[in-house]
């Protein structure tokens, strides 16, 4: 008879069984959806913290609510040149890309 424990698998083993091994399209997509639902909630978090509305923001960023919005939960994704403006005028930061080779 199995346990639980032998149902037990990794997150690479379940993304590698349900969508493929990375690289192929399937998986690609995956990953690339998460690194922009990962800059949404990113975005989300810096702002609660900050204290300000999507509102606030968006007017300190000069764009509308509802495109902070559509970023925050993944509808839309965010040019570089907005998340900068994001980033620095709206929260007083700084942001910092790199490239992983």
């Amino acid at each position: 008879m199995k346990t639980k424990k032998d149902n037990i698998q990794t997150l690479s083993q379940f993304k590698d069984k349900h969508y493929g091994n990375p690289g192929t399209k399937k998986r690609d997509e995956l990953e690339s959806g998460y690194e922009n639902f990962k800059i949404g909630a990113l975005i989300l978090e810096a702002r609660l913290e900050k204290g300000l509305t999507q509102e606030e923001l968006a007017i300190k960023v000069g764009t509308t609510k509802s495109y902070i919005s559509k970023i925050e939960n993944n509808i839309k994704e965010a040019r570089i040149s907005t998340l900068q403006k994001i980033v620095e005028l709206g929260f007083g930061g700084q942001l910092h890309l790199s490239i992983k080779l």
